[in-house]
């Protein structure tokens, strides 16, 4: 009889899914928030640049400027200026403005909760949006892909693409929908924690004996 590769994949996913959810029983976004409009700014300043910094950034920010409304009508250098220290301020900034504005005019101050329209906003692509919808609106339109759910997907063998889009189409079968947030963060947890980009702890790892570890050298 031939095996089925994809069965395979789907079985490994499961027992991973199950092991990583033992370790990170209530896995949850590193950022502070409190409401879907603070989890998205605080997403897209997040961009190469760390959580623990944004965090640090935010409180001023949310301060100035609690919410779209108030952001849209804010001068874009005052805005530079607070967000400074995340890197890519002026992009981040723009963005941001422009999305607020969006927000006020089209959707009635309030975040839309389809992917189609969530993408409509300056600075949003899918992985923010997945972040954004999962967490804040319980809507589960995919699997936000980033650096470390990258790398872990191709060293677990559920992708051999190095593609955001091709990856989280590749995730998305291997776990049951209501899963696809947590998914994210357990991959992000685990990332930053055990399975990082240079030197990946295996032999301290709660997945070595089913991980193929691909793209991990081989000790002699």
């Amino acid at each position: 009889m031939k095996k089925n590769p994809e069965k395979k994949i789907r079985q490994r996913a499961a027992e991973i899914y199950t092991r990583l959810l033992a370790s990170y029983p209530d896995p949850e976004p590193a950022l502070d928030w409190n409401n879907a409009w603070e989890l998205l700014v605080s997403t897209v300043l997040a961009a190469q640049c760390t959580d623990v910094r944004v965090n640090k950034v935010t409180p001023e920010l949310f301060r100035r400027w609690p919410g779209p409304a108030e952001l849209s009508v804010a001068a874009i250098e005052e805005i530079e200026e607070v967000i400074r220290s995340t890197g890519l301020f002026r992009n981040k900034a723009k963005n941001l403005k422009a999305a607020a504005e969006l927000v006020t005019e089209e959707f009635g101050g309030e975040l839309p909760r389809t992917m189609k329209e969530m993408t409509r906003l300056p600075g949003v692509a899918r992985k923010t949006a997945n972040i954004v919808l999962s967490n804040a609106m319980d809507v589960h339109e995919g699997v936000a892909v980033d650096t470390h759910v990258k790398r872990l997907s191709f060293r677990m063998g559920f992708t051999t693409s190095t593609n955001p889009n091709v990856i989280e189409k590749d995730l998305m079968p291997l776990f049951p929908r209501q899963n696809w947030g947590i998914v994210n963060h357990l991959l992000v947890l685990y990332g930053r924690d055990v399975c990082s980009a240079r030197s990946p702890k295996c032999t301290a790892c709660d997945v070595e004996d089913i991980c193929p570890k691909n793209g991990i050298e081989k000790k002699k």
